[in-house]
């Protein structure tokens, strides 16, 4: 009731007001319950509001159990339809549509009287209903006297994320350790910041916020059991503490679902010193200590913040698949939830969402579901990009497995990797997405990731005085997934007019500028989509598309990881570059989307941007649109790049068949084209972006690796394009002038003196050769670089059941060869990646060295990975499969990266550009 009063209290200083502002104002009464919620609350508040500004004198009446609606009183009753006073005076045909509609839904209506009624399934519904009540006396100016709507939602959760991480590592922590403070989260504690971000997802109809952070209980409470666990002093546990609650409090008068988001398993810094454990470790197996504060962690927080979700991700910090995953969420999650709700005293379940990212999230549901019933499971749309609007392949299989298991399976449109640092609003591709995600996917949610920045959140990349909002400048980005999670059905005439209108009211033009502006966006927001999905090397984060490739990533896309799951599920059927340069060379047909149509599709979609845009002068938020129209004319220019240095890739394939150096030679103009064309775009981004890419970590590798803030604008990549082309340059000359074949030197591998400490039985590599302790299995062919390093003998049956490991000491800085098998098995460990394994580049060792270098009989080839280590004594702990443990070299040992081509599939040509 105090809130209530509170409430009248604002609608009284507003009324008056008003009435001052107009000299013969329109008058309308609202009728409200003395029952209403907060969220009814709010949604009269924006209501009145708009009336207001409407012109409309507005009163307010709250009726109680002691009044009843007046006869013929040809105002607005706003209830909802199960509320204890005045469900029983609504029309029964108004209420019936109204609870038919649903979970969220409304339905808005004149009575026979003249009376307007407002009503709600629920809450939220009727929030929602004065919403859009507001929209239309907003679109006509007035209340309409003639209206009847019945509308819901078409996703049960659309959520929105915001992560508490950062663009590099904190110094002295790992990925996701991101502890909260005012220093490294300043505007963690803005309140206006917040205010202005949740009434941006009211306004779209928002209504679960997911919070992502890598273990973030030890910056919200302090555990009696473990207090020195703690990561954050007294005095901001006291603010983190404020500004939680004060998050939490305004979600959920707005009908927004907080969801606190973390990995598994992470613990705090203080917590992982005092024990002498890492903070991290994926190959570890499950410890009862860690176990067990987990759980209390869980359960105190569920204590604390009772409506706040929680969202695991077992994957990443734990081995991806396997009963550990299983007895973690079982036995230590859900517990602690349980706990927590107990010691709370509540009854009613809060929300579980469980992560499918690297785990088997269905095996995990499986045994989960009988536990607690309350849950929900989450799934990448296009991986951490956005390339295709018919997603097919296992991906699809997997997220149609997760919605059939009986709980509703979240769609999650992810770090967006492809499309920053650019501006993107196609609305025709983002409504078919969502369809897609209907129909092919059968989700029934949808979380949202920023457009662009979000290891820079709450700022955008552009160069600008004071930096730009991310809620500000990608308005677009959030209106448009809200509009079609809410009703993907909208027929596609309306809706050109409808997003015309909004960008014709947004920068002061006529519709038909308004939707020439829709097309720009429109034509533009095809171009990153189908470059990934064509040419990329993964759909993952740790690939800049914007930044461009470099050849060798685009003749030989497998020497650098290739996530082969883009190519077979997250793109049409078609070709990769090296498909179609094979099948041009045997003269054998095509099939469906090929690099060459790709190519010219990008350059004619750049086209049809910029002459949309070049149509619009804009005399309202100016600024905002050059920016717009400048990165219009950065997508053209990367259209362009690609399209030339693809042509001029194909070439370089033939030659790898054919031998002729006249086939390099047709390739060296498209190559100059590509970086003319690159330069074009480092001159229209020098002064208007920070950056590329928001993550700026080792983990960023395509095109180069971005180690320590490193090869993040696209000026620092001019010159390795130019550096490119002036070594295939050179190449070319040498082999006109020594007419053959260049053969680059490979310095030969020395073994390094390492100390090994426990029992391992070595060999000398060298075909014929026996690699495992418990088989006879040898080396059938091996490179000619290897041959004569010490290996170490594994026992292959406890390789598989086990893992791993192997523990050393050395005086100097090493490298241990570590030989993966290429091919996806069960028995097999699989190679580092990036994609499902933020540690796998802890020892530099995500990027393949040598491919295709080793052959054991029976066995597909090994690719080689290098681990370094610095002098010292160290652990070395991988996951459970096979693998080749093929020795030490010197850390300063130059490896020359390259294909061996034991897999009988030709020649290696990288060194044509290295």
């Amino acid at each position: 009731m105090r809130n209530f009063l509170i409430f009248t209290f604002l609608f009284f200083i507003t009324q008056t007001v008003a009435g001052s502002a107009a000299s013969a104002p329109k008058t309308k009464t609202i009728y409200i319950s003395s029952q209403s919620g907060q969220r009814v609350s709010f949604g009269v508040k924006r209501l009145f509001d708009g009336l207001v500004k409407a012109g409309y004198q507005v009163n307010l009446t709250v009726v109680d159990y002691h009044k009843k609606l007046p006869k013929g009183i040809k105002g607005i009753v706003i209830a909802t339809a199960t509320d204890k006073i005045l469900a029983s005076q609504l029309p029964l045909s108004i209420k019936n549509k109204a609870l038919t509609a649903g979970k969220e839904g409304f339905s808005i209506s004149y009575g026979q009287d003249g009376t307007l009624y407002v009503v709600g399934a629920d809450y939220s519904g009727t929030l929602y209903a004065c919403l859009a009540l507001k929209e239309k006396i907003a679109e006509n100016q007035k209340l309409p006297t003639q209206l009847s709507i019945t509308d819901h939602p078409e996703m049960i959760l659309r959520g929105t994320c915001i992560g508490l991480q950062k663009p590099d590592y904190l110094p002295g922590r790992d990925v996701y350790e991101y502890p909260y403070t005012p220093e490294t989260f300043p505007w963690l504690y803005d309140k206006e910041l917040w205010v202005k971000y949740l009434d941006m997802m009211v306004d779209n109809r928002y209504n679960s916020l997911y919070l992502w952070n890598g273990h973030p209980f030890s910056s919200l409470l302090r555990l009696k059991e473990y207090p020195y666990a703690v990561e954050v002093d007294d005095a901001t546990l006291k603010k983190n503490e404020e500004i939680f609650r004060f998050l939490t409090k305004e979600a959920d008068k707005r009908g927004i679902w907080v969801i606190q988001m973390f990995y598994n398993i992470i613990i705090p810094k203080p917590f992982a010193d005092k024990h002498g454990l890492k903070t991290q470790d994926r190959n570890r197996p499950i410890i009862p200590l860690i176990a067990d504060y987990t759980k209390k962690s869980i359960a105190a927080f569920v204590e604390k913040y009772p409506n706040v979700g929680l969202m695991v991700a077992l994957g990443e910090a734990m081995e991806g698949v396997g009963q550990d995953d299983i007895d973690w969420f079982t036995k230590t999650i859900i517990p602690g939830v349980k706990d927590g709700l107990k010691a709370a005293g509540i009854k009613e379940e809060p929300p579980i969402v469980l992560r499918a990212h690297d785990t088997d999230a269905p095996s995990v549901m499986k045994v989960a579901l009988p536990l607690y019933k309350n849950l929900y499971t989450e799934n990448k749309f296009n991986g951490e990009a956005l390339t295709t609007y018919t997603p097919r392949g296992t991906w699809a299989e997997l997220n149609r497995k997760l919605a059939d298991i009986g709980s509703v399976n979240i769609s999650n449109v992810h770090i967006l990797a492809n499309l920053e640092p650019f501006r993107y609003g196609s609305a025709d591709f983002i409504q078919k997405s969502v369809q897609a995600m209907n129909k092919i996917y059968g989700a029934r949610g949808l979380h949202l990731y920023p457009q662009a920045s979000y290891w820079d959140w709450p700022y955008t990349a552009d160069d600008v005085k004071g930096r730009l909002l991310e809620v500000d400048r990608d308005w677009i980005w959030y209106k448009e997934w809200a509009r079609y999670s809410w009703n993907s059905q909208r027929d596609r005439k309306q809706e050109i007019n409808y997003w015309g209108k909004e960008l014709a009211d947004k920068y002061g033009v006529d519709l038909a500028s308004g939707k020439a502006i829709l097309n720009a966006y429109e034509e533009s927001g095809e171009i990153s989509p189908k470059l990934l999905r064509r040419y990329g090397i993964t759909d993952g984060n740790r690939q800049t598309l914007t930044l461009g490739m470099l050849m060798t990533q685009l003749i030989n896309p497998f020497r650098y990881g290739l996530f082969t799951l883009m190519y077979e599920s997250e793109a049409p059927e078609g070709e990769m570059i090296i498909e179609y340069a094979e099948k041009e060379w045997k003269k054998q047909g095509h099939i469906g989307e090929t690099p060459v149509q790709v190519a010219k599709e990008v350059v004619e979609h750049g086209k049809k941007a910029l002459a949309s845009i070049n149509l619009v002068k804009a005399p309202k938020d100016t600024d905002e649109f050059n920016r717009l129209k400048n990165d219009i004319y950065c997508y053209d220019e990367m259209a362009n790049f690609y399209a030339e240095k693809v042509k001029s890739a194909l070439w370089i394939l033939r030659y790898k068949y054919s031998g002729n150096v006249a086939d390099l030679e047709q390739a060296l103009p498209f190559l100059q084209n590509s970086v003319e064309h690159y330069s074009k775009l480092v001159q229209l981004t020098e002064n208007t972006y920070l950056y590329a890419n928001s993550m700026q970590t080792k983990q960023r590798k395509i095109p180069m690796r971005g180690v320590d803030k490193t090869f993040i604008h696209w000026k620092e990549m001019l010159p390795v394009f130019t550096n490119e082309l002036n070594h295939f340059r050179k190449s070319i000359d040498s082999l006109k002038s020594i007419k053959g074949d260049v053969i680059a030197k490979i310095t030969p591998y020395k073994p390094a003196e390492v100390k090994l400490l426990n029992e391992n039985e070595g060999y000398i590599i060298d075909k014929n050769v026996a690699v495992f302790i418990d088989t006879a299995i040898q080396i059938k062919e091996v490179a000619a670089q290897l041959v004569g390093l010490r290996g170490i003998k594994q026992a292959k049956d406890t390789q598989i059941k086990e893992g791993t490991e192997i523990r050393f000491s050395t005086q100097n800085p090493v490298k241990l060869l570590v030989g993966f098998f290429n091919q996806k098995d069960p028995e097999y460990l699989a190679p580092p990646q990036l994609e499902t394994d933020a540690s796998a580049n802890n020892y530099g060792q995500s990027e393949i060295k040598i491919s295709n270098a080793l052959v054991l009989n029976g066995y597909p080839p090994a690719n080689v990975h290098a681990y370094s280590f610095p002098a010292g004594t160290h652990t070395l702990n991988l996951g459970k499969g096979e693998c080749l443990l093929l020795g030490f070299i010197d850390d300063q040992q130059e490896l020359r990266i390259f294909n061996a081509g034991l897999d009988g599939r030709g020649k290696d040509i990288d060194w044509l550009f290295e």
